[in-house]
């Protein structure tokens, strides 16, 4: 690998470091939210709340991220009641906005099955102990089920950030220049494929091992009562 191309590969691929970023951080801010709200849905005893998140999770998790991509920004836009709303277009209508749109609502279905896993683990007894104690449903969620449903849920959530940060590249089918949408359009100039794509992946792979550190950290930090205790 030529050092004069490293060189100039590098710089160009760090400009869509910020964008791969920008899309991560807000689809799992996004997602995240979403996946609690319907991971509480899925085990709602209301029928309809739960068949929804059901079926919400079942048709996201079990279509391609890339399909799913192309059809809220090639489809979508072919519809008239979204062309002819402000809202809806406003996020159709960029390839960026739209990429986050899909990329949260992807996650949302896995994040709700992870953090579904982590508040059904929640042992029965403590829950019943809090509600004798006369602690609110609310009070109960914030500070015993969603704490302990957290750490439960930890490990397998760190993996689902990790797969966002690799579904972001898919964005660049869309017209969005992150990493891998500057590393194509380098390719074309330079015809190094391999020297361009073997460095694009090495900042996801940076990226990736931050973000698992930074999980770890967490998960440490929250069980650190364990370890004291030993």
């Amino acid at each position: 690998m030529e050092l004069e191309l490293i060189q100039r590969a590098v710089p160009v691929l760090l400009k869509g470091l910020g964008v791969t970023a920008l899309l991560t951080g807000v689809s799992v801010l996004v997602g995240f939210n979403l996946g609690l709200g319907l991971a509480l849905m899925r085990l709602s005893e209301n029928r309809f709340l739960s068949g929804f998140a059901k079926y919400y999770s079942t048709v996201f998790r079990g279509t391609p991220l890339l399909v799913q991509l192309f059809l809220f920004y090639y489809g979508l836009g072919q519809l008239s009641f979204i062309k002819n709303s402000e809202m809806a277009w406003w996020v159709i209508s960029d390839g960026t906005r739209c990429a986050i749109m899909a990329l949260a609502l992807n996650t949302a279905a896995y994040t709700s099955e992870i953090l579904r896993g982590g508040l059904m683990s929640v042992p029965a007894g403590l829950v019943e102990a809090a509600q004798a104690a006369g602690m609110s449903r609310f009070l109960r969620f914030r500070r015993i089920q969603f704490p302990l449903a957290i750490r439960q849920a930890l490990p397998a959530y760190g993996n689902e950030l990790v797969l966002t940060v690799k579904g972001t590249s898919l964005a660049s089918t869309i017209t969005v220049l992150e990493i891998t949408g500057y590393a194509k359009r380098l390719m074309s100039q330079t015809f190094a494929i391999f020297e361009v794509f073997a460095i694009a992946g090495a900042l996801y792979l940076i990226i990736n091992l931050v973000l698992i550190t930074l999980v770890r950290m967490l998960e440490a930090h929250l069980m650190r009562h364990q370890a004291r205790s030993r």
